[in-house]
């Protein structure tokens, strides 16, 4: 076992990934529904980013965090589901060490910095709200692009602690992972070397970014609550409220779906019951963001109905 001193060696230069099922007439199925959802997801993002560019009616900071909200779900989906779609096609459903590590830090990278943006989002409706004279002063557009900055370095510094994590571990044993893509604790239980300082690193990393969005997604929406329920009249009630409801949604699924997969206990649940709730956080999510803001949200219809009206009559 001397091999165990050298962190460089790593026996391990593939792993297998057991996928969601060897049932061959069930992966053909699930691989033409999840392309579907995945097509559905770059569509859907790429066209809330480009309507938001070439929009000017929404040149403000709501769709600017927007858009990239929609950039980091393209990413979250993309780091996974076209491993995984081609996993469904072979027999054999193998990852290189290299791409294993790459793939655990692009899905942790956009999925924290998501998480991140939800944060900001929550902040800039709790400005828009609460303190509406102040928001265009408050809301800069430095302002916007600086709180942007933070989401990806916060997102950046999150994913680097578990590639770090990933690289420093030595894999000398068995190298089957029962998941569709390289998660972080099966990776754990395969590794045959100390882990307690990586597994605290990643720990505390994690807990910061949730602690933080929690928290800041928390406090703006209390104080948004109070200063709807003290307006004078019903529809500003309404109006200020129905700003809200689609980020609302989008954090519930968002923070539903992370609890059920890293928070509740293992003994809880089995693994396929997780394997299922991670392909709704990693690609239905993605793909659901941009219908929810599109369908709730007046101005996007608007921009899109003027758009579409203009390149089918000019």
């Amino acid at each position: 076992m001397t091999f165990l001193l050298d962190r460089n060696y790593t026996a391990v230069t593939e792993f297998i990934l057991l996928g969601l099922t060897d049932n061959p007439v069930l992966r053909v199925i699930l691989f033409i529904i999840i392309l579907c959802i995945y097509l559905v997801t770059l569509s859907g993002n790429l066209s809330t980013i480009l309507l938001i560019r070439i929009s000017p009616q929404l040149h403000h900071p709501m769709y600017f965090f927007l858009s990239h909200l929609a950039f980091a779900d393209i990413g979250i989906s993309s780091s996974v589901t076209p491993k995984m779609l081609a996993n469904f096609l072979v027999d054999r459903n193998t990852i290189t060490y290299l791409r294993c590590g790459i793939q655990l830090g692009s899905s942790t990278l956009f999925g924290s910095t998501d998480c991140l943006i939800l944060a900001v989002m929550a902040y800039d409706r709790f400005m828009a709200i609460c303190s509406p004279l102040l928001y265009s002063t408050k809301m800069s557009t430095r302002v916007c692009v600086q709180l942007v900055i933070g989401a990806y370095m916060g997102g950046l510094l999150h994913a680097s602690s578990y590639t770090y994590s990933f690289f420093s571990f030595l894999f000398c044993g068995p190298n089957i992972i029962n998941h569709f893509f390289c998660d972080f604790p099966p990776l754990v239980e395969l590794s045959c070397s100390d882990d307690s300082v990586c597994i605290v690193l990643t720990t505390i990393s994690a807990g910061t970014v949730v602690v933080i969005t929690v928290c800041v997604i928390g406090v703006s929406y209390i104080y948004i609550l109070i200063t709807i329920l003290k307006m004078p009249s019903t529809e500003g009630r309404q109006k200020a409220f129905s700003t809200c409801t689609s980020h609302l949604t989008a954090v519930t699924l968002f923070y539903g779906t992370i609890t059920f997969i890293y928070v509740m206990p293992k003994s809880s649940y089995s693994t396929d019951q997780n394997k299922l709730v991670s392909v709704f956080y990693m690609v239905v999510i993605p793909m659901l963001n941009p219908l929810i803001y599109s369908l709730r949200n007046n101005e996007i219809k608007g921009a899109l109905k003027r758009h579409l009206g203009r390149n089918i009559f000019s």
